[in-house]
């Protein structure tokens, strides 16, 4: 089993809909038993609260449920229970990178590069309205088919 972190700040708008978006294509690809999918904030200020409403709307219109989801904070045994752990953005990589115990295991690489797009964050929509919320899950969806089938790839599945 692949084990899959999505981190940003809060974990209530990016990483959320990235746990979401890529668990949705995996089960739909039939692979869902093959994954394990969680999200994290770097910032422990939403601990225990549900994704951000506008985040839940934009998702379930694209046929994707949040639901379930709880906020929680980046932990030192992440870096060993999970295989990858993906940074939404720079400051994220960068903190992770910090906060990373000596001799981790997991692969710890920005979300976006890893799906081929270098240099490239996931902006936070935070501050935004329903628009900044859509142009999150587009990049989101795209790069979770692109991050999917490479992950498939590598580990034979």
């Amino acid at each position: 089993m692949v084990k899959i972190l999505f981190v940003c700040t809060g974990n209530i708008c990016r990483s959320p809909t990235a746990e979401g978006v890529f668990r949705h294509l995996a089960q739909d690809a039939g692979l869902g038993a093959h994954f394990h999918i969680d999200s994290a904030g770097t910032d422990s200020y939403h601990i225990g609260e549900g994704p951000d409403r506008r985040a839940v709307k934009i998702a379930a219109r694209h046929g994707v449920s949040l639901a379930g989801q709880r906020a929680r904070a980046l932990k030192p045994e992440d870096f060993n229970a999970f295989d990858y752990l993906y940074a939404m953005d720079g400051g994220h990589f960068f903190d992770m990178q910090s906060r990373a115990p000596s001799g981790h295991t997991a692969k710890v690489e920005m979300f976006l590069a890893a799906a081929g797009a270098e240099g490239q964050d996931v902006p936070d929509p935070w501050y935004g309205d329903e628009t900044d919320f859509e142009n999150v899950f587009d990049m989101v969806h795209s790069a979770s088919q692109t991050l999917l089938e490479k992950l498939r790839k590598a580990h034979g599945i």
